[in-house]
């Protein structure tokens, strides 16, 4: 089966692409425009041996034709299918960007489809913008015109370009009207900020600033069309390929879409911030009405309107259509899916997912301290636990500033992740897998940091295992105080044994050890963690004194809790107060710019003068919290409740510290 597909790059494209080279007989010619041969070829690779019958046929469909003669002689009565997903998804987009391309790019792919002839199909992507911004009632998928508002650029040449389909195309034809697509639900793969991502950096915000058993007000507005982009795919791919469908519309959303206030609702759940569990309904706005509040945002000065959308995290151009009164109806899509398996997925159920890829993929967003550039460029850091949680954050900044960054933690895979994030936001990173609890591993790691660069200006020992668990829940579980002692004390002190010869040599260095500050306030239930990073810090205070006269700096952070992924497994630390992996980073940030001797919470520093001065009273606190905070559900051998009770969220947030 041969299929010709229009926007085979972009982000459905490639998904789409997936499902077809799933069928053995499929033979796909993809449109590639000159500029987007090197996107073409990531493709390629993304589908490794099945990209063998997927082939490149360069063209563009503002060019009438889109390919060149011979390649259309070439196609002309042999093509089964034509996807054609070009377009401009951008509610920033001009009127002349949207009728050049998606409404002249259509009619010429739907020229270039009647010239085929044949049995060839026409498949064309769509979207509910098509109901315009303002549209209030049921729009199902048999409505078109219904005398809809169409005043943006992107509204307008959607429902054209589906106009252009039905009256100008003389072969069979299909459409699809996509919702708010997201990413992936199997992966959260996402490739641009848009749509519900306009949200995620101000939940992030608030999640990090709100304790979450403090509740938030929500509003409910109206429904949210959404659908990952894996459902997209898979629902175009088969009902494609289904008979008796020719010259009917599909609309690909989640059948029960959520609510405004339910979306941010599952955000925010998956961002671990505050519950919102209050909402307040809108009213329902006449259409008069309506009509007359989009002019008045309109009326809106563009400086004024561009702060407010700033505030909120959203375009400009998207103010005036943040309330959505349309309901759309997806009963002829759900009818044609019946018997294949293929359902949209749920928000609630792959949120997380999104979130978790925003974070790590599209979060580029690095802030650095005034003058790190110019104190940082050019050194080596080096910096173990990389992956993940505090060690990811300081990558990225040390990057942004101009090091060069040496990647260590034990999974090759995450830390060539982690470089290709640094790398796509114009960084330098280097991969070293390691395991750091193996000293030989940590020997031959280093020496081949040292054999390749040289010699390392930083080092930011962060890597690290945490283990709750009381001393009398361990009597049979030595193993635990060994494993923990030997990555977070061996193998810091084995990686700085390596280093430190070369930077004395060069009368220069720093060294950065991410300690806790369980070390200042004897956190109960950590007792191996706490000796761990506690014979570190006392390494660190002798080695200090012997290496200041080589200009070598040491510093202790005693971090507090910080949300990372060591911690997501204790469902309670989600209402305990925490700091931000980015307040975390900015921390080591400023370490290795000031080289203290140590840096400390206030509050850390309080319990640890506390301690010294009373230590019974300090021995009756902590004995509280032992008490109401238990061991990890490991420990217990049972699941772990995941709401806290008003006493420990009273006494968490008293206390802040003795809690874990």
């Amino acid at each position: 089966m041969l299929y010709f597909v229009t926007g085979a790059t972009g982000f459905i494209g490639k998904f789409l692409i997936g499902q077809l080279l799933q069928r053995e007989d499929a033979k796909v010619y993809a449109l590639v425009r000159p500029g987007s041969q090197d996107k073409f070829d990531d493709l390629r690779e993304r589908y490794g041996e099945a990209a063998s019958r997927l082939h490149a046929m360069h063209g563009d469909v503002t060019e009438p034709g889109l390919v060149s003669d011979a390649d259309r002689r070439k196609l002309k009565g042999k093509v089964d299918h034509v996807f054609h997903l070009a377009a401009v998804y951008d509610m920033n987009m001009d009127d002349a960007t949207g009728d050049r391309i998606n409404n002249e790019g259509t009619r010429n792919v739907v020229a270039f489809a009647n010239e085929l002839g044949g049995d060839v199909v026409l498949h064309h992507m769509s979207s509910v913008a098509v109901a315009g911004g303002d549209y209030i009632g049921r729009f199902s998928e048999k409505m078109f015109d219904e005398g809809q508002r169409l005043g943006h650029p992107y509204f307008r040449t959607k429902f054209e370009s589906e106009k252009i389909v039905r009256t100008e195309a003389t072969v069979p034809f299909r459409i699809y009207r996509p919702g708010a697509v997201v990413g992936s639900s199997e992966t959260g793969e996402m490739d641009k900020i848009d749509g519900p991502y306009y949200f995620f950096k101000t939940v992030q915000k608030i999640s990090y600033a709100v304790p979450k058993w403090l509740p938030l007000l929500g509003v409910t507005g109206g429904k949210v069309p959404i659908a990952p982009v894996d459902y997209v795919a898979k629902a175009t791919d088969y009902i494609a390929h289904q008979p008796g469908l020719n010259g009917q519309c599909f609309c690909l959303i989640q059948s029960h879409s959520p609510t405004v206030g339910e979306l941010v609702r599952t955000i925010m759940d998956a961002a671990h911030g505050p519950h919102v569990v209050s909402e307040f309904e809108i009213p329902p706005i006449p259409p008069p009405v309506k009509m007359l509040g989009n002019r008045v945002v309109e009326a809106i000065p563009p400086a004024l309107k561009k702060r407010a959308a700033t505030a909120i995290g959203i375009p400009p151009s998207v103010l005036g259509y943040v309330v959505n009164r349309a309901l759309f109806d997806d009963k002829n899509t759900r009818k044609a899916l019946k018997g294949s398996g293929i359902k949209c997925p749920d928000i609630r159920d792959y949120c997380e997912k999104l979130w978790q890829y925003w974070e790590l993929h599209l979060d580029l967003q690095t802030t650095l301290p005034r003058g790190a550039t110019r104190r940082i460029a050019g050194k080596v850091a080096v910096v173990t636990g990389a992956s993940s949680g505090i060690g990811f954050v300081v990558s990225k900044k040390l990057a942004a500033a101009g090091a060069k960054v040496i990647l260590v933690a034990r999974t090759r895979d995450k830390l060539e992740q982690t470089r290709e994030i640094i790398e796509k936001a114009g960084g330098e990173a280097f991969v070293y897998p390691c395991d750091l609890s193996d000293m030989k591993a940590i020997d031959d790691c280093a020496n081949a940091i040292i054999n390749d660069f040289g010699h390392v200006d930083i080092l930011v020992n962060n890597a690290g295992r945490s283990i709750r668990r009381a001393v009398m829940e361990s009597s049979t579980r030595f193993h635990d105080f060994e494993r923990t002692m030997q990555l977070n004390y061996f193998g810091a002190v084995r990686m700085i044994l390596a280093f430190l010869p070369a930077m004395a040599k060069r009368k220069s260095g720093q060294i950065i050890n991410i300690s806790s500050i369980g070390v200042l306030a004897n956190a109960a239930r950590f007792s191996a963690y706490v000796a761990s990073k506690a014979a570190l810090d006392a390494f660190s205070r002798c080695l200090s004194a012997e290496v200041k006269h080589c200009n070598i700096d040491v510093t202790a952070i005693y971090m507090p809790l910080v949300r990372t992924p060591m911690i997501a497994p204790t469902k309670i630390y989600d209402y305990v107060p925490t700091w931000s992996p980015d307040k975390a980073g900015d921390t080591v940030m400023r370490a290795i710019l000031y080289k203290p001797k140590s840096i400390a919470t206030p509050l850390g520093t309080a319990a640890a003068v506390s301690y010294a001065l009373w230590p019974k009273l300090n021995d009756y606190i902590l004995n509280k919290g032992f008490h109401l905070f238990p061991s990890s559900s490991a420990a217990r051998g049972r699941k772990e409740g995941a709401k806290p009770t008003l006493e420990q969220v009273v006494f968490a947030n008293l206390f802040k510290g003795e809690h874990f």
